[in-house]
């Protein structure tokens, strides 16, 4: 028999977390929330469910995330974020696992996003494979400054949950557009820590290659009104993302 600890990161995250919390009720055996001092009603929320709740002053994605992993009492453990939430079928498939005598070390699954009311089945953004579920001893979560990721070891079996982790991800364009943007300047930094050159050029390709790619040749335009818009961002954030390592690099010369 397996048993499974959920570890969960917050920051103000009083619209999302109850729902996130409720899909994990009879799935896992313990939940760990890690909060970075909030100031809504989060932790009060937490405390109305069995959570292992701990205050930790942010240390970046990667280290709190790992801080999270090392607060759980289970080898195996499934990383949610505040505004995901389990389908179903993931609830039944993580249940699954935990009955078995000899499990993978790890599980991908496929997250559902839903883009302010839509759920987008296309522009390279479905199926979104992420690997949460796995054995702490065989794996970690690794990065610098953001799209941080779990890395196994190079012997470690892994498999794949059928269903699908739903992901509440933005509430408004604006929303996303305040990520991207935070993103593409973390993106750049590390970029250009690693000196990373970009020509103007290559700047100008990967923008149009990335609308391209994802709304002609991944079936955005399926997606209507919300595909187009979306594809438009995220080739805008692939600008984002060069300029300002192209500017940093000029800064450091």
């Amino acid at each position: 028999m397996v048993k499974i600890s959920a570890t969960i990161i917050t920051l103000n995250e009083e619209k999302n977390i109850r729902r996130c919390l409720e899909s994990l009720q009879g799935v896992v055996d313990e939940i760990v929330v890690v909060d970075s001092l909030s100031t809504d009603q989060t932790e009060s929320i937490c405390k109305e469910f069995n959570v292992k709740f701990v205050s930790q002053p942010f240390l970046g994605y990667v280290k709190q995330k790992n801080f999270a992993t090392q607060q759980a009492s289970n080898d195996y453990v499934f990383n949610i974020d505040a505004d995901e939430c389990l389908s179903e079928e993931l609830k039944q498939e993580i249940i699954k696992i935990k009955s078995l005598d000899n499990p993978k070390q790890a599980y991908f699954c496929n997250r559902l996003n839903n883009y302010y009311g839509t759920w987008i089945k296309h522009c390279g953004l479905y199926p979104d494979k992420k690997l949460r579920l796995y054995d702490r001893t065989k794996g970690e979560f690794q990065g610098k400054y953001v799209h941080e990721k779990v890395v196994m070891q190079e012997n470690a079996i892994i498999g794949y949950l059928k269903g699908d982790l739903i992901h509440y991800a933005y509430s408004s364009k604006e929303a996303l557009l305040k990520q991207l943007d935070t993103f593409s300047t973390l993106r750049a930094k590390e970029y250009a820590e690693n000196g990373k050159r970009v020509s103007f050029a290559k700047i100008i390709l990967k923008t149009c290659w990335k609308f391209f790619r994802d709304y002609f040749i991944l079936l955005g335009f399926l997606d209507g009104k919300k595909g187009f818009e979306l594809c438009k961002i995220y080739s805008h954030y692939e600008y984002m993302k060069y300029s300002k390592t192209r500017t940093l690099l000029k800064e450091n010369n």
